[in-house]
């Protein structure tokens, strides 16, 4: 079902990746906005955007690919890789060391393949369908615990103009907080890593991308979580030309408190 070759070609992406965000952490000139103040981009999001996509587009069987910076780039394959060259460019432009890079390989509409990489503690988080989840060499595995109140949470949210949006999820955040031990956030993909290996216990998000989030889909069940939109129903990713760039609600949790999230979430 996987391609030959297609984690090597991954592998190399994310490697290259991490080496050119590096090389610009610390030195990048400002963030620009695009199309709210909480989305920005800066030189460093298009270079590493630039250096995978020449490694996946030299590959001998090219693939379609979804972009965060370029967009969609169609090849007529039934493999999508999905990129996002820089998650965590608010942090990264501050000079906070949450970001890095993530990269999914989607057959259809379905993740078979996926990583997510932190360059600056070389950690790279991969999972492949039906064989398990890593951090680098080692096995990882959700938290398993049912207690709420063992648990930190992660909530992230970004400005959003549509009315009454903001209130609503300070509702949630105020009803979590009773209940477990504490909220967090890098609002970067260290959070998925850190539900991934169990240090947290979840992470909630209504404002995300496919390229935000299809690798989180893979890896936090793969380590044995469950992955969810914020009502609870499955994630259905949608690659075509026209919806790529829908935004995507998101709980992804050990299984052991993830009911009692959604009923928090949506109370009756």
């Amino acid at each position: 079902m996987i391609p030959e070759k297609a984690r090597e070609i991954l592998d190399s992406a994310l490697k290259k990746a991490g080496v050119v965000l590096l090389e610009h952490f610390g030195n990048t000139s400002k963030a620009l906005v695009k199309e709210s103040i909480s989305s920005v981009v800066t030189e460093a999001d298009l270079a590493s955007e630039k250096a995978i996509l020449e490694i996946l587009g030299n590959a001998s069987e090219p693939f379609n690919i979804i972009a965060e910076e370029s967009g969609y780039i169609d090849h007529g394959s039934s493999y999508t890789w999905v990129v996002d060259p820089l998650d965590g460019t608010s942090n990264f432009a501050a000079g906070l060391p949450w970001f890095g890079v993530i990269i999914s390989l989607l057959h259809e509409s379905k993740p078979v393949q996926a990583a997510m990489y932190l360059p600056v503690e070389n950690l790279l988080y991969f999972a492949e369908s039906g064989k398990g989840a890593w951090k680098n060499s080692d096995p990882i595995r959700t938290s398993n615990s049912k207690a709420l109140d063992e648990h930190l949470i992660v909530y992230s949210f970004d400005f959003s103009p549509e009315a009454g949006k903001t209130n609503a999820e300070m509702k949630i955040l105020s009803s979590l907080s009773t209940k477990v031990r504490n909220i967090r956030s890098t609002n970067s993909l260290v959070d998925f890593c850190y539900t991934a290996d169990g240090r947290m216990g979840a992470t909630i998000n209504q404002a995300t991308k496919i390229w935000d989030i299809a690798a989180p889909w893979l890896i936090i069940r793969e380590a044995g979580g469950v992955v969810s939109d914020i009502r609870g129903n499955s994630i259905d990713f949608d690659l075509t030309q026209s919806e790529f760039d829908r935004n995507y609600t998101i709980v992804a949790s050990g299984s052991g408190i993830y009911n009692q999230l959604i009923k928090i979430i949506n109370p009756q």
